[in-house]
């Protein structure tokens, strides 16, 4: 069985810090909200890290 892959997100408004599965996750380009505050950003910019972008990218593909 394969195990699943997450990706680290970080709120840029409160500073929320969580993982989520990509396939969980609108496109990079799409608005997301975030859970805590309503935050609303494109998805890349929850991206904790440029890893995190790349794997989010690599995996909705």
């Amino acid at each position: 069985m394969p195990n699943e892959a997450y990706v680290q997100l970080l709120c840029p408004d409160c500073t929320k810090h969580w993982e989520e599965s990509p396939t969980d996750l609108p496109t990079p380009d799409e608005e997301f909200d975030c859970p805590d505050c309503g935050a609303t950003s494109r998805t890349s910019e929850f991206m904790r890290t440029d890893r995190d972008l790349e794997n989010l990218k690599r995996l909705q593909t």
